[in-house]
């Protein structure tokens, strides 16, 4: 299988989003994918974090899919894609 990495910018949008656990849930049902803070600002109204995923590529699309699907925003973090 082929592992891949990802960084992205994720965003929690209002009180309710930033409240909820999105990440503990994405890591649980996907307890392969790894994942690593680089950066957070969070307020009561809105959360906005940088996130470096690793794994393999289909569950770390299927993690960040899932965030999605909890409402979170998942947006690449231009420049971050290395192949070799």
């Amino acid at each position: 299988m082929a592992k891949t990495s990802k960084r992205v910018w994720l965003t929690f949008s209002g009180k309710a989003m930033v409240e909820t656990p999105a990440l503990w849930r994405m890591a649980r049902q996907f307890p392969d994918v790894s994942f690593d803070i680089r950066q957070a600002s969070v307020t009561a109204e809105i959360g906005i974090m940088a996130v470096l995923f690793e794994g393999e590529d289909r569950d770390v699309t299927g993690a960040l899919a899932f965030l999605r699907e909890q409402g979170v925003a998942v947006d690449p973090i231009e420049g971050s894609v290395v192949e070799g």
